[in-house]
């Protein structure tokens, strides 16, 4: 059974939550004064990994008022003001941030809308502030491991963002992918990659094969053992790094990929495919004709299961739970776009 999902974004409302004003009735030239406890939450879930994102019925011209402070000014991603409903806000941020609504919390002082969200997007955590402050010790708000790149997930976010305005303004996506200059670097995963790795596996639900949560001592033996084999890639292009984005542990014997996961943020940019053909292509040259690979249907993962089918991978006929891969013909195309190199292999 899976456990309840580590939130990835709190959503706060405005008025009465972040701070005490009703901003758009405040007097010209005047400041919200910002609640204590929540000035303290938004920095205490940025430094756990955490992102921070607005959903608040004001004026948009608002914004200015949070940027104005020096202590909320870049905490927020994604930010939704207007006159909406904040369920559909919600949603948006979702979208936006590539990540499942069931990592969310959302946080409101008004009853109304607790419910409004309740009702209408039920996979939502729904708070008051005091119920957040209460909680912000269990383990939804508080990750076992936070590693630089966890820290840095606000400033990652703000990147794709300036990705994003980008390729609208650009119009033709693939040459715009092409004009991104991606480079994808896979190597093994060493003792510094350990809590980023056993992060990217508790964290990531939609391209994750599994959904199995491995600890950072399993990782650190699997990563020891001759007998496994744990790559690990990151991702660059000209707007930023994304860090080490993806994983996978495979098992020399058969060989069997038993867990290949990518982070949320990469899976557009043509990473998954990319990665998982170098796995290929690897298996291959180390000589083995088929790649099996250990895939456990869920919801979250129905992309993922997607994209394998359309890599070539099929049912096992003599494994059964497992796919395979036959490596004897044609690999799939590489990703156009995207560079990949490898190191220390």
């Amino acid at each position: 059974m899976r456990t309840e999902a580590t939130v990835k974004c709190v959503v706060w409302d405005l008025d009465g939550t972040i701070w005490r004003d009703v901003a758009v009735e405040l007097p010209p030239g005047a400041r919200p004064r910002v609640l204590p406890e929540a000035r303290r939450a938004v920095r205490l879930l940025a430094e756990r990994g955490i992102v921070n994102s607005l959903a608040s019925r004001t004026d948009p011209a608002v914004a200015g008022l949070v940027e104005a402070d020096p202590d909320l000014a870049g905490r927020f991603v994604a930010p939704q003001l207007g006159w909406g409903h904040k369920s559909d806000a919600i949603g948006r941020v979702a979208d936006e941030l590539g990540i499942d609504p069931a990592t969310v919390a959302f946080v409101d002082d008004d009853p109304f809308e607790r419910a409004e969200v309740a009702a209408m997007r039920p996979e939502v955590l729904v708070l008051s502030p005091a119920e957040l402050y209460a909680r912000l010790d269990t383990p939804r708000f508080r990750p076992p491991v936070v590693t630089p790149d966890g820290r840095a997930r606000a400033e990652r976010y703000r990147h794709e963002q300036r990705r994003r305005s980008a390729e609208a303004a650009a119009g033709d996506r693939a040459g715009f992918l092409r004009g991104c200059r991606m480079r994808l670097a896979v190597g093994p995963a060493g003792a510094g990659d350990l809590d980023r790795l056993a992060e990217l596996v508790a964290r990531t639900h939609r391209f994750n094969s599994t959904g199995e949560t491995w600890s950072r001592q399993r990782l650190a033996a699997l990563a020891a053992d001759p007998g496994w084999s744990v790559p690990v890639a990151r991702l660059a292009d000209r707007f930023g790094d994304y860090g080490l984005i993806g994983a996978g542990l495979l098992e020399r014997a058969g060989p069997a990929l038993r867990l290949f996961t990518v982070s949320c943020r990469a899976v557009g940019r043509g990473a998954p495919a990319g990665f998982l053909r170098w796995i290929l292509a690897r298996a291959r040259a180390e000589g083995a004709d088929r790649l099996l690979m250990d895939v456990r249907p869920h919801a979250a993962n129905l992309e993922l299961r997607v994209l394998l089918r359309g890599c070539g991978f099929r049912a096992a006929p003599e494994q059964p739970g497992l796919l395979e891969r036959p490596l004897g013909g044609e690999l799939p195309a590489p990703v156009p776009w995207l560079t990949v190199t490898e190191a220390g292999m």
